[in-house]
């Protein structure tokens, strides 16, 4: 779930330490860092990433997926050409379990809940994307409510997607009439107030070790 955003500015540069969670011989477990790139942007000063750094400490450090610049959280990063196969085909066949906490605003009304809406992309708005009907692919998130703010008027929501699209968590639930707290893409005024950075984590992440073939599973929770 990456976005463009490097394409048209000059990133400003995080501060933040990417810091590993776990590390064995076949992947790192790593908590990014928001505002990061998880690969160099394509304009040469945008260079600084997750990887880039990452590969100065390991140079054999591989990337199987990508978390927005704007979204903090867990990436597993395999070690070697093996382990990235192993990992990256559990990522094609959807067995990778991924869950995000985010804070969205208003008081969302179902405790739980399914977001079933096809997304393409706004070509006459990139890089973001849209719901639609006629050229959207298959779009599935699954949502909890983990508790609401009704002095703040946000919901705090724990989310699973389904499938992987491109802005899938953040045009879902503005979709629904809660945008992601601080998210300049689909936000309002209103949004972009109450946060100064996105509410958006990567919170957990399970899949099978690509040498024992037990399943690990990595939790962590969001510093907002």
């Amino acid at each position: 779930m990456s976005n463009s955003i490097d394409d048209l500015v000059v990133l400003p540069r995080c501060l933040e330490e990417v810091v590993i969670l776990h590390r064995d011989s076949e992947f790192l477990i790593i908590n990014k860092p928001t505002r990061l790139l998880s690969v160099p942007g394509r304009h040469p000063q945008n260079n600084d990433s997750v990887i880039v750094r990452l590969q100065k400490i390991y140079p054999v450090a591989t990337i199987v997926h990508r978390l927005d610049f704007d979204t903090s959280g867990i990436l597993v990063i395999p070690m070697h050409q093996g382990a990235l196969s192993h990992i990256s085909k559990q990522f094609q066949a959807r067995t990778v379990h991924k869950t995000y906490t985010a804070v969205v605003n208003g008081l969302v009304k179902d405790d739980k809940g399914v977001i079933d809406l096809p997304i393409a992309a706004d070509m006459e708005n990139r890089p973001k994307y849209k719901i639609c009907a006629k050229t959207g692919k298959s779009s599935v998130t699954e949502f909890k409510v983990l508790s609401r703010d009704e002095v703040a008027q946000t919901t705090r929501v724990l989310l699973h997607p389904i499938t992987g699209r491109s802005h899938q968590l953040r045009l879902h639930l503005q979709a629904i009439g809660h945008p992601i707290l601080g998210c300049e893409f689909y936000g309002d005024e209103m949004t972009l107030k109450k946060s100064p950075r996105l509410l958006l984590h990567a919170t957990e992440l399970e899949f099978k070790h690509p040498k024992t073939g037990k399943t690990v599973k990595e939790i962590c929770e969001p510093n907002f």
